[in-house]
C-alpha cells in the first residue's frame, strides 16, 4: 500500500532463489511479506473474504510450484500479483462462487475526528474514481496503492508495455479531471445549479460522475474554477484496506507444504497455466458457453435444404439417364461431412465449436454451373430410325433424416477427500447421451461444471472443501442434473 512499501528488488531475488531451492522458511517469509497486500487486492476483485482467502492460498501454492518459470527473479512481487489476478478472474467466472461476506477493514486506531475527516475524503475519492472504467481503476490501484511499475502491470494485464504506459497515463489524466470536478461539486456546488442538481447524494455513481466531468469541461463558470492539487497517492490512501484473517497463515502454509496434499497442489498449479516466454501467466480466458446456453439448432430450414438437395440430385440423375449417360456412378454429386467451425457469424470469437454428436443430415448440392435446368429438352434425333435408349429411368429415392439417439440417464458416484483439499465425483452416461450440469451443493463443499457425455462415457467433477474453520468429519453433497446426487466427505 502507499506509505507501506514492500521489499526491494534485491529481496525479491533472494526470495525467488530460496523458493527455487525448496526452502520452506522462504515460503513463510513470502507469505509474511506479501500476503496482506495480495489479500487486499484479491478482496477488491472478489468482494468476499472467503473467496479472497481461497485465492490467496492458491497463489502461494502456484508460486511455489511455478517459481522455476520466472526468468526475472527481481519481478517476483509483480509476478505474484499476476497469478492472483488470474486466480480471481477464474473464481469470478465460477457459478458457485461464494458472495456476500466482505472482509472487515484493517484497524488504523484513529480518533473520532480523524475518522470523520477520512470519511469525507473517502467520499471524494470514491466519487472521482467512479468516472474511470474498471481497467483504469485497477491500474491506478496497482500503481498507486500497491506501488507496482508499468512493467509489472504489463505482465499482470498481459498487455504490451506500450499499451500499458498509455493506459496508466490516460487513467491518471482522467482521474485528475474527475477529482477536479468532484472538488468543485463538494465545495462550490452552490455556484452552479447544474452541479447542485447532479450531486444531490454522495458518493457519486459512475454515470453521475462522468456527467459531472463533462459538465465542468463545458461550463464557463465551473471550468474557470481552480481547485487544490491532490496527488493520487494521498487521494487513495484513505481507501479501506481489507484485514487479512489472522488464522489464514497456518491454513495457507499447511496447504502449501503438507506432504499428503501434493496431488492437490499440482491440480491448483495447473489452473495458473499457460505461461508466456518470460514465465508470467497468460490472462485468464473465460470458458466456452455450455451446450444449454447455445442457440438451439433450427432443424426446420435444415430439413428443407435436404429436401431441395435431394430433388436436384434426382432431376440431375434423370436427365443424364434420358440422354444416355452412364450409370457407373461417375456423375453422382460428391457428398461429405460438414467441417465444424467452417463458417460462423460475425460475432464469433474464432474458437471452433466441437462437432455435434447428434447425426444431423448434411447434403452438398451440385454447383449451379454443373447442373442442368429441369426445363431443358434433349436435342431432336438426327435419324428417325435411331433407336431410343432402352434403359429404365432411375426410380426416385427418398432420404429420411436419422433420428437422434434417445437420451440416457446419469450415474453419479461420490468421493472422500480424507485430509486432502479436493476429490473427484465420477459421472457416467447410461443408456444414451446426457447433457449434464452441476446444479448446486449442500454442506461445506464447492463444485461446478457442465458438459456432454456420449452413451457409456464418463467424466469427473472436482469437489473442494469450503474455506474456513472446521473440526472433525465433514459431509456434503453435490447435485448434478439430470437426477443425480453424490455424497462427499472429508476430515479436518
Amino acid at each position: 500500500m502507499a506509505g507501506e512499501p514492500g521489499p526491494g528488488q534485491s529481496d525479491d531475488i533472494r526470495l525467488a532463489d530460496s523458493l527455487r531451492a525448496g526452502d520452506v522458511i522462504a515460503l513463510t517469509e513470502v507469505y509474511d511479506t506479501y500476503a496482506p497486500f495480495l489479500y487486499d487486492y484479491c478482496h477488491g476483485l472478489l468482494r468476499d473474504r472467503v473467496e479472497a482467502a481461497g485465492a490467496l492460498r492458491n497463489v502461494v501454492i502456484a508460486a511455489r510450484e511455478h517459481v522455476d518459470r520466472l526468468t526475472e527473479p527481481a519481478r517476483l512481487r509483480g509476478w505474484l500479483y499476476a497469478i492472483a489476478r488470474k486466480e480471481c478472474m477464474r473464481r469470478r467466472d465460477s457459478p458457485n462462487r461464494h458472495t456476500g461476506q466482505e472482509a472487515p477493514e484493517a484497524d488504523d486506531e484513529l480518533t473520532s475526528e480523524q475518522l470523520a475527516r477520512r470519511e469525507e475524503r473517502r467520499l471524494l475519492a470514491h466519487s472521482a474514481l467512479a468516472a474511470l472504467n474498471g481497467r483504469q481503476r485497477e491500474a491506478i490501484d496497482l500503481s498507486v496503492r500497491h506501488e507496482l511499475d508499468e512493467v509489472d502491470l504489463a505482465g499482470i494485464f498481459g498487455m504490451p508495455l506500450e499499451e500499458t504506459l498509455a493506459l496508466v497515463e490516460k487513467a491518471r489524466e482522467d482521474l485528475a479531471a474527475a477529482l477536479h470536478a468532484s472538488l468543485i461539486a463538494q465545495n462550490h456546488w452552490k455556484d452552479c445549479p447544474s452541479v447542485a442538481a447532479l450531486t444531490e447524494s454522495w458518493p457519486l455513481d459512475p454515470q453521475t460522475s462522468a456527467a459531472l466531468v463533462r459538465h465542468v469541461e463545458n461550463c464557463p463558470v465551473c471550468g474557470a474554477r481552480e481547485t487544490p492539487a491532490l496527488p493520487p497517492d494521498r487521494l487513495l490512501s484513505v481507501l479501506p484496506i481489507a484485514a487479512i484473517p489472522a488464522d489464514l497463515r497456518l491454513d495457507v502454509l499447511t496447504a502449501a507444504t503438507a506432504e499428503d496434499r501434493a496431488g492437490n497442489r499440482r491440480a491448483i498449479a495447473a489452473w495458473t497455466e499457460p505461461f508466456d516466454e518470460y514465465g508470467w501467466p497468460l490472462p485468464y480466458q473465460q470458458t466456452a458457453p455450455r451446450r444449454s446456453d447455445r442457440a438451439p439448432r433450427r432443424r426446420g430450414p435444415l430439413l428443407a435444404a435436404v429436401a431441395v438437395g435431394v430433388g436436384v440430385l434426382v432431376l440431375f440423375a434423370g436427365a443424364m439417364t434420358w440422354l444416355g449417360g452412364g450409370d457407373d456412378g461417375t456423375n453422382a454429386a460428391a457428398t461429405g461431412p460438414a467441417v465444424p467451425g467452417g463458417s460462423g457469424s460475425p460475432g464469433d470469437s474464432g474458437t471452433p465449436e466441437p462437432a455435434p454428436t447428434d447425426p444431423s443430415p448434411t447434403v452438398t448440392s451440385p454447383s449451379p454451373t454443373e447442373s442442368k435446368s429441369p426445363s431443358e429438352s434433349p436435342s431432336p434425333s438426327k435419324s428417325p430410325s435411331e433407336t431410343p435408349s432402352t434403359k429404365s429411368p432411375v426410380p426416385p429415392t427418398t432420404t429420411r433424416a436419422p433420428q437422434p439417439p434417445s437420451p440416457g440417464r446419469l450415474s453419479v458416484s461420490g468421493c472422500n477427500m480424507g485430509r486432502s483439499d479436493s476429490c473427484t465425483v465420477t459421472i457416467r452416461a447410461v443408456g444414451g447421451p446426457v447433457d449434464w450440469q452441476v446444479t448446486g451443493t449442500s454442506g461445506p463443499v464447492r463444485a461446478g461444471g457442465s458438459g456432454h457425455l456420449g452413451a457409456g462415457q464418463s467424466s469427473g467433477v472436482r469437489v473442494s472443501r469450503a474455506s474456513g474453520f472446521c473440526l472433525g468429519q465433514q459431509t456434503g453433497s453435490v447435485s448434478v442434473s439430470p437426477g443425480g446426487s453424490a455424497s462427499v466427505s472429508y476430515i479436518c
